[in-house]
């Protein structure tokens, strides 16, 4: 838990707080080409180049969502040479979370696809 979702008076969680920073986490996997590029990176390190041509996305594509990703704590990067190579932070917690998710998708079946707000007929 995050210091600041913990009310320093009280010593209690901030339910809101803790509530909100799940939702930035979740909404950080949001994105079907974030959610491949950080498939992709829990089989180990990759540079862009590699990270476009193994999924068929635009440089300016992979860079926006490494850049997002970057950003809210869940990948890293360091340089080799003029490029740079690219990590999960946690590879563990994301790979727990990852199976968590195939495992509840299996239980629900199409009914996240299929709900009428976020499924894939939802209109924005």
């Amino acid at each position: 838990m995050k210091a600041d979702s913990v009310d320093p008076d009280l010593g209690q969680i901030d339910e809101t707080a803790a509530l909100t920073s799940a939702a930035c986490l979740f909404h950080g996997f949001s994105d079907a080409s974030r959610l491949a590029i950080v498939r992709h990176l829990a089989l180990g390190e990759h540079r862009v180049v590699d990270l476009t041509e193994h999924l068929a996305l635009a440089q300016s594509t992979v860079s926006k969502h490494l850049a997002c990703l970057r950003d809210c704590g869940l990948v890293e990067s360091r340089p080799v040479g003029r490029a740079s190579m690219f990590s999960l932070t946690h590879p563990e917690a994301t790979l727990r979370l990852l199976s968590a998710a195939e495992e509840l998708l299996g239980l629900t079946g199409d009914a996240v696809a299929l709900c009428p707000v976020y499924g894939t007929e939802a209109t924005s």
